[in-house]
């Protein structure tokens, strides 16, 4: 494989990657008919693309995130009391860690049910 195949096949995954000042040299050296320093990186892109004769790739599927449940303002407020009930256990058992836990717990939903309720 020559030098200059092997160049212009580098260029072919990697147009992307380039500045748009590597791009315009790239396009000056092909045939056009519009103004070269006129265009944008996704026009000179496409130019260089069309003039090469390459398919222009599919875009990689982004990851999609899992979506988190929501909680109604209501049932929210259960789970506060529920865990304050739980925090009144644990301090009767002089459970520090319990309760360390639990104040995060209660103080994470509280914050949540005013985002809801501001929503």
């Amino acid at each position: 494989m020559s030098e200059d195949t092997r160049k212009r096949v580098h260029d072919e995954k990697s147009l992307e990657k380039l500045t748009v000042k590597e791009l315009r040299e790239i396009a000056a050296e092909l045939p056009h008919e519009r103004a070269i320093h006129d265009m944008k990186k996704e026009e000179l892109v496409a130019f260089i693309r069309e003039a090469r004769g390459i398919k222009e790739s599919a875009p990689a599927a982004k990851k999609k995130h899992p979506v988190k449940i929501r909680m109604a303002k209501p049932a929210l407020k259960a789970r506060i009391r529920e865990l304050k009930a739980l925090q009144e256990q644990a301090r009767e058992s002089s459970d520090k860690g319990g309760l360390v836990r639990l104040r995060r717990q209660i103080s994470r939903l509280k914050k949540k049910s005013r985002h809801v309720a501001a929503a």
